[in-house]
């Protein structure tokens, strides 16, 4: 697996920075975060973000939802309990119809994963065009890197 780009590692890349609690159950027997609760933490920092930009579905029509069609994490560096996580995340890639959330996971100045999220906006027929609002939004955040 290559390792992230170095913009992907520096938290200055990343307009909105989100910080989630770690937990003792977010251990493995080495006492590093486990791969599982590392998923969950992207996944609250993810959702978070969302909410915190305006793209947490206040401004999808009727029938419309939203599907992760991919959910990439590396590995960068071990996590410990209890110090918390600082999230940053940014849009990447804007299609058509889906986007990406590149999102880099930091324990202090250190970095200790990466996760690439792709979203696909979708109706009962299949993907949907993302309307302008959005895409402008969108935009309004995306990662500098």
């Amino acid at each position: 697996m290559p390792k992230p780009s170095p913009a992907r590692l520096d938290p200055a890349n990343y307009p909105v920075a989100i910080e989630v609690q770690t937990r003792f159950q977010d251990l493995d027997p080495l006492g590093h975060i486990n791969n599982g609760a590392m998923a969950a933490i992207i996944e609250t920092g993810r959702i978070a973000f969302n909410h915190q930009v305006g793209v947490d579905g206040r401004d999808r029509k009727p029938g419309q939802r939203w599907l992760i069609a991919r959910l990439e994490i590396n590995y960068v560096a071990e996590g410990h309990y209890p110090e918390p996580v600082t999230i940053g995340h940014g849009f990447g890639r804007v299609g058509r119809s889906s986007w990406d959330i590149l999102a880099g996971v930091f324990q202090g100045d250190t970095c200790i994963a990466t996760a690439d999220c792709t979203i696909v906006l979708t109706d009962a027929d299949g993907a949907v065009a993302i309307g302008e609002d959005q895409r402008k939004r969108i935009g309004e955040y995306a990662f500098r890197g």
